[in-house]
């Protein structure tokens, strides 16, 4: 009686060593122990991709980490990793793994809180906030021959032909000469200059001389500037912060480098 109850004893002890040893591997592959933390920092490295990880993908997943131990067996069998190119790539490979450690510490320590992305959205208003226009301009290389257009237009000339047929800017002249609804910041300081001045329907009278050329410049339309709202743009603006917090810490650490 106290035989097999020692017995019994012994397999249970068994039992629930092996159930744990199983927990915490996904399969044994030759002998081998194959531990499920390679299954479960393969799904994490797809779920940062933005991917959900479903139970489907996670029996495929099992499948690429047995798989990849078969390979690695063999390739370990044939001496393959006491290559020097092995060596050499494994370097490499562990170099890239740290710097994105080193780039996800940094960002993790250093976020772009909700006050920076108002800061900056705010920046953006105000420069892009106030009055948009919707001009057409026609642009020639010489001086006299914007005034040539100027007076060919006050005698009742049709500033769309020629536009099309004078125009030397390739974006709008084949529109003629129609550039969209704007802000007077997307021009250069003197086109916009000339542009503000004028009303709906109005047009210069004389050329306004550019690093591109001369212009003759209409005012079809004046509104007030449509933004997007803060919460619209919140994404990118964070994207774009955060790209440049991080491109500044990276500069940083190569210029506090001594490199000889």
């Amino acid at each position: 009686m106290k035989k097999q109850l020692l017995l019994a004893t012994a397999v249970a002890g068994l039992m629930t060593f092996g159930g744990a040893a199983w927990a915490q591997n996904v399969a044994i592959v030759n002998g081998k122990a194959v531990p499920k933390a390679r299954l479960d920092s393969l799904a994490q490295q797809i779920a940062r991709t933005g991917r959900p990880v479903t139970p489907e993908m996670q029996g495929q997943l099992r499948e690429e980490v047995i798989t990849r131990e078969v390979f690695m067996q063999e390739a370990e069998k044939l001496g393959l990793s006491a290559s020097e190119d092995f060596k050499v790539q494994m370097e490499l490979a562990r170099q890239t793994i740290l710097i994105r450690e080193l780039f996800a510490d940094f960002q993790k320590k250093n976020p772009v809180t909700d006050a920076d992305l108002k800061a900056e959205y705010d920046k953006f208003a105000a420069a892009n906030g106030g009055k948009e226009y919707k001009a057409r301009h026609i642009l020639v290389n010489k001086e006299d021959e914007a005034k040539a257009i100027i007076a060919s237009l006050k005698k009742g000339g049709k500033f769309e032909d020629i536009a099309k047929k004078s125009s030397k800017d390739p974006g709008s002249g084949a529109n003629g000469g129609d550039l969209d609804w704007a802000n007077p910041s997307s021009y250069v300081a003197e086109f916009a200059e000339a542009m503000t001045k004028l009303g709906k329907g109005q047009m210069t009278d004389a050329p306004v001389k550019t690093q591109f050329g001369y212009h003759i410049i209409r005012v079809d339309d004046i509104r007030t500037a449509q933004l997007p709202a803060f919460e619209e743009l919140k994404p990118q603006i964070a994207q774009q912060m955060q790209q440049q917090k991080l491109a500044a810490f990276q500069q940083g650490l190569r210029e506090k480098a001594k490199i000889e």
